[in-house]
């Protein structure tokens, strides 16, 4: 059916309590038309970032018995989304979805760390595995520490303009890599921008308003509207400005006083990727 919505693989942690993973991934991509298939790395009580120690669910042989039983099925993937990976084996995962749907839109958020330091619990066997996983996607979403894990650059310290222009290097050089790169979070001025760069065309920059508070979750958010305003037909900067305003307006939604462990308030703020189709 030529109207039928696009399908989205999405492979990444699933945590019952605090809003990110596939917690706002799901809901966003089914506001913007597009049926999200999750395949969860993890299974947690509550995400990583400070709740506690999480209850977690994990069955190593879960993914690619998914992955067959869809194969079976004879179901077809418009795009394949991956997060996070509870381990270096994961990204195998990632790479067995891609050579079962090769036509699939392939997007990695190479999850591995930020503020200069790679996530807890991660071990650095991860990195050459995320790498691997990069050079075969269409597009990556790191952030400045996860641009400088891949590059095995020093980690990041810079900030304010200076960030900027690192990132400007980085996505430069991580085209020799992944033909599309968007760096997510960079500080730039009293802004926040996403610097791009396209193997093909060169780079984009996208800037958007510098908030006072770091929310779990919205990098999670802003990658879901990006792939779903991509297969909408958007080109990567104006879907990645369509990310940014949307992530912006589920902060203005968050009252001063919440909890950023908790995540942003983008129940009440859902129905506006409705409403806006394109």
């Amino acid at each position: 059916m030529s109207n039928a919505p696009k399908t989205v693989l999405c492979i990444h942690d699933l945590p019952g309590f605090g809003r990110a993973g596939l917690s706002v991934i799901v809901p966003v991509l089914s506001a913007l038309g597009a049926q999200a298939v999750a395949v969860p790395t993890a299974v947690l009580s509550t995400h990583t970032g400070g709740l506690g120690t999480p209850a977690k669910l994990a069955n190593p042989g879960y993914g690619p018995a998914a992955l067959e039983h869809y194969r079976r099925l004879g179901l077809r993937f418009d795009c394949i989304y991956s997060g996070y990976l509870a381990d270096a084996s994961q990204a195998k995962l990632v790479e067995q979805a891609m050579d079962l749907w090769p036509d699939a839109l392939t997007v990695v958020d190479p999850v591995m760390g930020d503020h200069g330091r790679m996530y807890r619990g991660l071990a650095p066997e991860m990195v050459p595995a995320m790498y691997t996983l990069c050079s075969r996607a269409s597009l990556i979403l790191p952030n400045t520490t996860e641009a400088a894990l891949l590059l095995g650059d020093p980690m990041p310290g810079v900030t304010g303009e200076a960030e900027l222009h690192t990132a400007q290097a980085q996505a430069q050089r991580l085209t020799r890599i992944c033909p599309r790169v968007l760096i997510t979070g960079v500080a730039a001025g009293r802004g926040i921008a996403c610097v791009g760069a396209d193997r093909a065309t060169g780079e984009s920059l996208v800037r958007t308003p510098m908030v006072p508070k770091s929310f779990h979750g919205t990098g999670d958010i802003f990658g879901a509207v990006l792939v779903g305003r991509l297969l909408q037909g958007n080109v990567l900067p104006a879907a990645a400005q369509a990310a940014a305003v949307f992530v912006a307006d589920c902060l203005k939604a968050t009252p001063d006083e919440a909890d950023e462990r908790l995540g942003v308030w983008l129940e009440s703020v859902l129905p506006q990727l409705m409403q806006n189709p394109e």
